[in-house]
């Protein structure tokens, strides 16, 4: 494809490459992330219905589970509808829609960083002081923890997109990614973008490692807990919950970590990509998995709400 220089002007748009490497593989692609994308939308709402219609369900965990759903929906809505656009047609997107859709989904994948954390924080809390868990997991507790990780999220980004908004952009114009990331649209600005880019790493550094290491804290104090407890299938069941968890949580993180912290360490550009593909597409894909694969309350509140809609349409 050729690429188009405007070397003495500044452009208006961008076009989004996607994956442009593997071109005879689009129409596999495109039919692929789409189950997957309508797969992770009806998974995380049915999450959220179940929550929000079910009282046993109204606790920190479930409404910090359901916060998390609701932020993978946005977050994966932001990218993906504009990806699949990509595999069908040339995917152009304005200056400001590339900076506006890099801030939305950059606050909301910040906010699920602390999201992360609360709720490994909520099941320590949970399981190594029980006693005291109501008292310090209260509603306000939950509802400010909450709050934070939303505002964090927005606020970090919101600094970041502020820098990059007053870089100039004259050619060429395409982005080889499938969507507005960071180091792709550095890679492109013809004045300097070093201020954006020492910024961003050092809000990476703090935004990805604070809290992950606050979840490998969480963790490992919740296995030194229930190691004190006589082998069962409880400790079991606590032990493949967390592993499972871990999992997830550091494919998230450790992804976010090489492209933001350490990029240098991706030369392939369409390796870079794939990576973008396991934060963006893969995790919110597992999340509802994990968290709900063995827990009997939201199975049976989804059960009741099924039921409910179904005998409300048969009547």
């Amino acid at each position: 494809m050729e690429m188009v220089a405007l070397e003495n002007q500044t452009i208006t748009e961008f076009v989004l490459l996607g994956f442009h490497d593997v071109a005879e593989l689009r129409l596999v692609f495109f039919v692929v992330l789409t189950i997957v994308y309508v797969s992770i939308v009806m998974g995380n709402v049915l999450i959220v219905a179940a929550v929000v219609s079910s009282r046993r369900l109204h606790t920190p965990m479930y409404f910090f589970l359901a916060n998390l759903s609701f932020l993978e929906i946005l977050y994966t809505s932001t990218v993906v509808p504009k990806m699949l656009e990509g595999f069908l047609q040339e995917a152009a997107i304005s200056v400001a829609g590339c900076l506006l859709q890099f801030f939305i989904f950059g606050s909301l994948a910040t906010a699920e960083c602390f999201m992360l954390a609360v709720m490994a924080y909520d099941r320590y809390l949970a399981i190594c002081y029980p006693l005291r868990y109501p008292l310090l997991m209260g509603p306000r507790g939950c509802l400010g923890l909450v709050v934070i990780a939303w505002l964090s999220g927005f606020m970090v980004d919101g600094l970041v997109v502020a820098l990059m908004g007053q870089l100039r952009f004259c050619g060429p114009n395409h982005i080889d990614h499938f969507y507005c990331d960071f180091m792709p649209l550095m890679g492109l600005a013809c004045s300097d973008p070093s201020v954006a880019q020492m910024t961003t790493f050092i809000l990476s550094v703090v935004c990805l490692t604070v809290p992950f290491g606050l979840i490998l804290t969480s963790y490992a104090r919740i296995v030194v807990t229930v190691l004190k407890v006589p082998a069962g299938a409880q400790r079991r069941k606590v032990f493949s919950t967390c592993s499972s968890h871990l999992v997830v949580v550091s494919t998230f993180y450790g992804t976010l970590m090489v492209l933001y912290i350490a990029p240098s360490a991706v030369r392939s550009q369409l390796v870079s990509k794939v990576f973008a593909l396991l934060y963006t597409v893969v995790t919110p894909l597992l999340n509802p998995v994990i968290y709900t694969l063995r827990n009997k309350e939201v199975h049976h509140a989804l059960r009741r709400l099924l039921y409910v809609k179904l005998t409300k349409t048969l009547s």
